[in-house]
């Protein structure tokens, strides 16, 4: 069980009532969160990466089933997540990101950027004792930038800022509607992460990953149901390519 099925769990165990939120009548997979007779889990790939992410979640995203915080964690072992607090921080969030085995890096736009924040529009070569933290705030585009304003810890941090080619970012995770052009899913943006960190391979099957998900997940409900209908083929091709080794 990976860190933000157990956040989830946790979730749950504390709300006064369940999460009803659409297609809340599903039997869903209690892993992949996909409707039981669509289960994507015997399909769940494998990597080595020399990464590390933190995803700091809204409320109630992690209870969300089209959550796609979750494929991170599924490849990337060194994955933790938390549910973001206005008030009261948790102390084992600030305990990894002051590990100081990690560079932490908060992957936001540069615009949003403090005066002191240093911005990074690529990984930048790391100390060999420090592996990359990649801080993802997960929810509603609105919901992250509360998420960046309001939260102190995240202000003296390095920022790295994505720049996306225009041309490859259609809309490719079709549960949710983007409030704007250009806006990728969670997984999207940790996938290109992956690319700018030297990890191409890496990236290449979280990206088909998510797209194994999102075809399945909107195959099981019932969706009329759009993407890359031979993801799982060409995942299953790739994880059989050993990555290169640089």
């Amino acid at each position: 069980m990976h860190a933000i099925q157990r956040l989830h769990q946790y979730r749950e165990s504390i709300s006064r009532r369940p999460f009803k939120g659409r297609g809340y009548k599903i039997e869903r997979c209690e892993n992949c969160r996909i409707n039981q007779k669509f289960c994507i889990c015997q399909h769940k790939p494998s990597c080595q990466s020399n990464a590390a992410f933190l995803l700091i979640m809204w409320d109630d995203e992690v209870l969300k089933p089209s959550n796609t915080g979750r494929l991170i964690a599924d490849l990337i072992e060194d994955t933790h997540a938390f549910i973001w607090q206005r008030t009261e921080v948790d102390p084992n969030l600030l305990s990894v990101i002051n590990d100081p085995k990690y560079q932490p890096f908060v992957v936001f736009p540069q615009e949003f950027a403090g005066d002191s924040q240093v911005i990074h529009n690529h990984v930048p070569v790391l100390a060999d004792d420090k592996r990359p933290l990649f801080i993802l705030l997960d929810g509603t585009w609105r919901e992250a930038k509360k998420m960046f304003r309001k939260s102190p810890y995240l202000q003296g941090l390095p920022v790295l800022s994505m720049q996306f080619d225009e041309d490859n970012t259609e809309q490719r995770f079709r549960v949710r509607k983007a409030i704007a052009d250009g806006q990728l899913a969670t997984a999207e943006v940790a996938a290109r992460v992956l690319h700018s960190f030297g990890e191409e391979h890496n990236g290449n099957i979280l990206d088909l990953w998510f797209d194994v998900f999102s075809y399945h997940y909107q195959h099981g409900a019932s969706h009329r149901y759009q993407g890359n209908d031979k993801a799982l083929s060409e995942l299953q091709n790739l994880t059989q390519i050993p990555p290169k080794i640089s």
